[in-house]
């Protein structure tokens, strides 16, 4: 993935801390998380909330699910609550149409 200079606009190479064009600083990035947080539509038991944590953060679903219950029986209903938000705030995810698939892998076969 090429970095550019947010001052000129000039590419620099991987792990440059400076620009070489211009001499300002180039900002880290940020580690890319594993997927985005969206509640799958299988592999789900009641709404996909721990599922989606766990994908999202590459933890192990089953430590996920036994900390909601967890925190479930000893949190007075805050984590009931919390588990209730993160059903409405996080999106589900898309189901990719099968039509849409095979028109995208045969549309570029047609070109060559």
């Amino acid at each position: 993935m090429a970095i550019y200079c947010t001052q000129c606009g000039v590419a620099q190479p991987v792990g440059a801390r400076f620009c070489a064009h211009c001499g300002a600083a180039i900002p880290a990035q940020q580690p890319i998380p594993g997927r985005p947080l969206q509640r799958p539509r299988f592999g789900r038991q009641v709404a996909g909330v721990c599922l989606a944590l766990a994908r999202a953060n590459n933890w192990d679903v089953a430590v996920v699910r036994i900390v909601a219950v967890l925190g479930l029986c000893f949190s007075a209903g805050f984590v009931g609550i919390a588990y209730l938000a993160a059903w409405i705030g996080i999106p589900e995810e898309q189901l990719a149409l099968v039509g849409e698939e095979y028109s995208a892998k045969h549309e570029h076969s047609s070109e060559l």
